[in-house]
């Protein structure tokens, strides 16, 4: 699978082909912009080449089109991968470094995504009933605060990782399935998975946040934190 910023060459094979074999290809991004790129032919119109780089994420489509001997209209599907790390929406709490120094150990390669994640949870699940001091994007302004925080947020991945899932779909049960003569059962408890473990706050959350020196910094409303 590419990545944004591969430049590939995109290939055809045409047969049978001779001198009146023509090819030309058009690029479709994610977006749904086209591009021509130039198309170059070899082997008496047997192979057809042309650069295509991948400017975004998403699911490009390469159409290409063959006139003379060979005739034929072609298409490929690509799915492109984003940079990691690009495209997290929200506040994050804490960065991989963070998160490294937490665990005391190298953290997970998608570290970054699991973050974002755990800092949308809590923020839903805990930091919505809370009161503390924030900037312009909502983002604590006291230190110790901030650092307790993304201690919660690290804390979270952490159980993530401990439990192997971090999505709930652990949680999600498949009722009965049949396959050929075998029948498979089990009872479905969330079929949005919200009974996993994933899906629940990680008690190392709880102790990150009831540290004494929050006490006159960090108020919590609905959600008791248990000092």
């Amino acid at each position: 699978m590419p990545d944004v910023g591969d430049q590939v060459t995109a290939r055809l094979e045409v047969s049978p082909a001779d001198e009146t074999t023509q090819a030309s290809l058009v690029v479709t991004r994610p977006d749904g912009t086209t591009v021509s790129p130039v198309v170059t032919g070899s082997g008496g119109g047997s192979v057809w080449t042309a650069p295509v780089s991948y400017t975004a994420a998403g699911v490009w489509r390469l159409s290409w089109t063959v006139t003379g001997t060979g005739a034929s209209v072609e298409h490929e599907l690509v799915a492109v991968a984003p940079t990691p790390g690009t495209g997290l929406a929200g506040r994050v709490y804490a960065t991989s470094t963070d998160l490294a120094h937490y665990l005391q150990a190298a953290p997970p390669t998608d570290a970054d995504a699991l973050l974002a994640n755990a800092s949308r949870m809590l923020d839903q699940m805990v930091l919505a009933f809370c009161r503390y001091d924030v900037d312009d994007d909502g983002l604590p302004t006291d230190e110790t605060v901030a650092a307790a925080i993304g201690r919660a947020v690290c804390a979270q991945v952490q159980w993530w990782e401990e439990i192997g899932d971090s999505t709930g779909a652990a949680g999600v049960g498949y009722g009965s399935v049949a396959i050929g003569s075998v029948n498979l059962g089990r009872s479905v408890t969330s079929v949005a998975g919200e009974d996993s473990a994933a899906r629940q706050v990680a008690p190392q959350v709880w102790d990150e946040l009831r540290s004494p020196d929050l006490r006159d910094k960090l108020y919590v409303g609905a959600v008791a934190v248990p000092w």
